[in-house]
């Protein structure tokens, strides 16, 4: 008599007069002491009995995906309002020194600002959490060293902003020309702008052209409010 095991595991079913695979796959089954694995097709997953290393799953993709996902966030912040800041300078200076002055004093205050706020949050978060773990008796251990830093959020935060900061400011220094110089700044943050949004679409699992799309058509619009406020403002002889 022929055994009909599971078909799950994509063995073998028993007709009359003939035997037949029910899948095309190949089935590696191993036996030690208490532990079963199958090994199955994309129809029939795995099914696996006993202990399983979890060693890899013990890595926190998650959070590293968060912290990097927050980085490309504070770049684009950074890339958007220094950008806007230096054209909205330079429709009212066309100098090229103004224009780059402007952009380093909204670096620095954008940095600055950006890590005060987030040590602020993350020290509010961790005060929450240390109360918790200090109502359920388990202050002191794993769970409380595993808490996020306050020192290094604002570090990180600071350090996206300024990355994304910089760029505008690298273009607007070696060129003379002012017509020249804030096209180059507007394609330069234009281009940087879609990728974050390109980064941020992929860590987040979004649809890449759409947050590709809502990325730039923000940052240009951010910058194109800016310039043309202060064109006006400078028509006016304010």
């Amino acid at each position: 008599t022929l055994l009909r095991p599971a078909t799950a595991y994509g063995y073998y079913h028993r007709e009359p007069n003939h035997l037949y695979p029910s899948h095309k796959l190949l089935v590696a089954m191993a036996v030690n002491d208490t532990k079963l694995v199958a090994v199955a097709d994309a129809e029939n997953p795995a099914v696996v009995c006993g202990d399983v290393d979890e060693s890899e799953s013990s890595i926190d993709f998650t959070g590293r995906a968060n912290w990097l996902r927050a980085a490309v966030l504070g770049a684009n912040d950074g890339l958007v309002s220094t950008a806007s800041l230096m054209l909205g300078v330079s429709a009212v200076k066309p100098e090229a020194r103004a224009m780059v002055v402007s952009g380093f004093a909204g670096l620095l205050a954008g940095a600055c600002s950006m890590a005060i706020g987030e040590y602020v949050s993350v020290c509010s978060q961790r005060d929450v959490e240390i109360a918790e773990l200090d109502q359920a008796g388990k202050r002191g251990g794993d769970e409380e060293k595993a808490l996020p830093s306050p020192a290094q959020a604002a570090a990180a935060s600071a350090l996206a902003f300024s990355v994304g900061a910089l760029l505008p400011l690298l273009v607007a220094g070696f060129i003379v020309g002012y017509n020249l110089r804030v096209a180059v700044v507007v394609v330069v943050a234009t281009l940087a702008l879609a990728a974050f949004g390109c980064v941020g679409a992929v860590l987040g699992r979004a649809p890449v052209a759409r947050s590709c799309a809502r990325v730039v058509v923000g940052g240009l619009a951010a910058m194109a409010v800016t310039f043309g406020f202060m064109r006006l403002f400078r028509a006016s002889g304010v």
